[in-house]
């Protein structure tokens, strides 16, 4: 047997166990070697009947004492027992329901059975529903849990995972002799075999280490040979740097991080290469204004520019942003969002494939089949965490290897970024523009909420604005009732604490018109006080909002947190952010107390990043990357370093990974990048 065989040749699955198999995307050997156990039991370390800890999975060495007995509890409950003994003392063995268990225990045959240790009376102990294995078997001292499925239980899993190892008579190993060394890795077959049985705790150590490793390294060297796929020529080479005549159009000066910015983007843009670029800034670094300036090269040498961004709130932010920029020039922009008529989208397409627009702006709008560009020179996604490999590389397909600019304002630690953005050089903007303010934060509880209102209401009586932010849009039976709702609160408020002022509510659900209504009436100041959800997260710049309170902070991550009051401290004046929860979790307020001690977003995601998690940490899972079955980003960050390092020199030394030994890397990395990375 080889391992891309069918799973149905292993002795056992037939048609039906083959489906429930299927189901799980289990087809061959191969992806069955790779569906990890969930845990393990120990069944290594025997305890004797007396020394056995209650309310503890234990395994236990004893003969069976006696038959089986039978109690008929009420319809529908049967217990079968019997005892077992270990020579000094015995144990009661309980099934419930289920004869064939008990029954296929033999009357003075010696078993290890393993199972939580129960106690009834004073000195009697029980175990309910054991597994157990005979003695003379190979039971194995660590027994694999892998995740179940309707129909299939990890003991049938683990049985036909068992019976597959031992038929193969190889498995091939993807890692070069020279690698493995490198890093002290066993062989491949080595550590399949004991990450699903392991000889011992060592070795099951030393198998998962290796298989992170392989699956980091693959990673690694798919996202890094997309950068060189990447890096091909292009024919739009901007030879003209207009930079200087971009700078005198801006009422500010820039930092030195942006003018490094601008200036890497312009190297990158002349090489005659596409630039691929990630550009990475805390909140309020004047990442939009580095774009610009880049956009605005390429405009003028002659090509059109793309930017897309997640939100129609955010699309409409650079939108009014850009035109601000270029209102001296004769540089044509357009906003594409899906809440448009028809007929407006066709016309603002005509005038982008026809060459009359110069900048398309707009939301996923501006990857559909229909929009056309004459000439694309740039491709720019913004808030890239919200897109994935996928719908960039659709709006790059819009264009003959145009230059592309990734922006986002989320902070990420730079392991992560390895993998995240792993295709791309990158740009920090480590420095803020001048006059920007420090937002202070306090953390309280709602004891002294109306304390935090009164001072909302003093800023907003100064003539400023502010926001209140709520985790959840309404109130129903399925969310926490406790969680007070945006639409709660602004009722409230809005007669209550608040009335005589002018508030406004914005939500996910509005509609894009409401949602552009609403904001357009506080960016104007015709509104003091806006109630909302998250959708202020990004791209709402209002200068005159300095005051902010998030309500049951508990339930947002940190970055999230950071990224909301990066919506006020935009101006002059100093601003204050108060988080109001009351949880009295100590690991919730140490959490939250990190955002009152440091405004550094990078600081910020690293903690947010151990504290929660990846899956946390975005939200849900990046499109367009592959699922990793056994690495982690936190727990594996040291690995991550490791294998970018070693995936690098291989690539240096081989970038076409040519050669017959670099075949099974190939394919593993295509099998990975299945939405459509290949490597010839």
């Amino acid at each position: 047997m080889n391992v891309n065989d069918s799973i149905n040749l292993i002795n056992g699955v037939g048609k039906k166990k083959e489906e429930l198999f299927n189901k799980l995307g289990i087809y061959t050997v191969f992806d069955l070697l790779f569906y990890f156990p969930r845990a393990y039991e120990d069944w290594g370390n025997e305890y004797s009947i007396d020394s056995a800890p209650l309310n503890e999975k234990v395994c236990i060495k004893a003969y069976v004492g006696s038959t089986v007995r039978e109690h008929f509890i009420r319809k529908g409950m049967t217990t079968y027992s019997l005892d077992i003994t270990d020579g000094k003392s015995v144990m009661d063995i309980v099934f419930f329901n289920n004869k064939y268990a008990a029954s296929a225990l033999e009357m003075g045959k010696e078993y290890r059975f393993f199972g939580k240790i129960n106690s009834f009376g004073k000195h009697l102990k029980s175990m309910n529903s054991p597994q157990f294995v005979p003695v003379s078997g190979d039971a194995g001292k660590m027994r694999p849990i892998y995740p179940q499925s309707a129909g299939l239980s990890s003991r049938q899993i683990e049985k036909v995972i068992k019976t597959a190892i031992d038929s193969l008579t190889y498995i091939p190993d993807c890692l070069p002799d020279n690698i493995r060394k490198d890093y002290c890795l066993m062989t491949g077959s080595d550590a399949f075999h004991n990450v699903h049985f392991p000889e011992n705790e060592d070795y099951l150590i030393e198998a998962k280490r290796r298989l992170v490793f392989e699956e980091l390294f693959l990673l690694q060297i798919g996202l890094l040979r997309l950068k060189i796929k990447a890096a091909k020529q292009t024919s739009i080479v901007i030879k003209t740097d207009c930079t200087d005549e971009f700078l005198k159009l801006l009422p500010f000066t820039l930092t030195g991080a942006q003018k490094r910015a601008i200036n890497e983007g312009m190297k990158d843009m002349a090489t005659g290469k596409p630039m691929n670029r990630l550009l990475q800034g805390d909140v309020g670094s004047g990442k939009t204004a580095v774009c610009a300036a880049i956009i605005y090269n390429v405009i003028k040498n002659g090509y059109q520019a793309s930017l897309m961004a997640p939100t129609e709130v955010l699309a409409n932010q650079h939108y009014k942003t850009f035109l601000k920029f270029f209102e001296k020039t004769d540089i044509k922009i357009a906003l594409l969002t899906g809440s448009l008529t028809q007929k407006e989208k066709n016309a603002i397409k005509k005038d982008l494939a026809d060459g009359k627009t110069d900048l398309i702006i707009g939301t996923h709008a501006v990857i559909q089949k229909d929009v056309v560009f004459k000439n694309l020179g740039i491709a720019v996604t913004d808030e890239q965490h919200r897109f994935g490999v996928n719908q960039r590389g659709l709006l790059t397909a819009k264009g003959n290897n145009p230059h592309v600019l990734v922006m986002s304002a989320t902070p990420i630690p730079r392991t992560l970024s390895l993998i995240i953005y792993g295709d791309l050089d990158l740009s920090i903007l480590d420095e803020m523009p001048a006059g920007r303010q420090k937002t202070e934060t306090f953390l309280i509880n709602s004891d002294i909420k109306e304390r935090a209102y009164g001072y909302v209401k003093k800023h907003l009586c100064d003539g400023f604005q502010g926001y209140i932010v709520c985790p959840l849009i309404d109130t129903d039976e399925e969310t926490d009732s406790e969680v007070a709702s945006s639409v709660e609160i602004y009722n409230n408020l809005k007669d209550g604490y608040f009335r005589g002022f002018r508030l406004g509510l914005l939500h996910g659900k509005m509609s894009p018109s409401d949602k552009k209504k609403v904001m357009n009436e506080f960016s104007e100041g015709k509104t003091d006080l806006l109630i909302s959800t998250t959708v202020i997260e990004v791209g709402v710049d209002v200068p005159n909002a300095v005051i902010m309170v998030i309500e049951n902070a508990e339930h947002f991550g940190l970055s999230q947190l950071h990224q909301l009051r990066g919506r006020i401290g935009r101006g002059s004046t100093k601003s204050t952010c108060i988080l109001i929860s009351d949880n009295e979790s100590d690991k919730t307020n140490e959490r939250l107390k990190i955002l009152t001690d440091t405004t550094d977003g990078f600081k910020i995601a690293d903690e947010d990043l151990r504290l929660r998690g990846p899956g946390d940490f975005f939200g849900s899972r990046q499109h367009g990357l592959p699922n990793l079955k056994i690495a982690g980003l936190i727990s594996d960050a040291e690995t991550v370093r490791e294998t970018h390092i070693a995936a690098e020199k291989l690539l240096k030394s081989n970038p076409d990974l040519s050669g017959d030994n670099y075949n099974l890397i190939k394919s593993r990395v295509n099998k990975m990048f299945s939405h459509g990375l290949i490597l010839n």
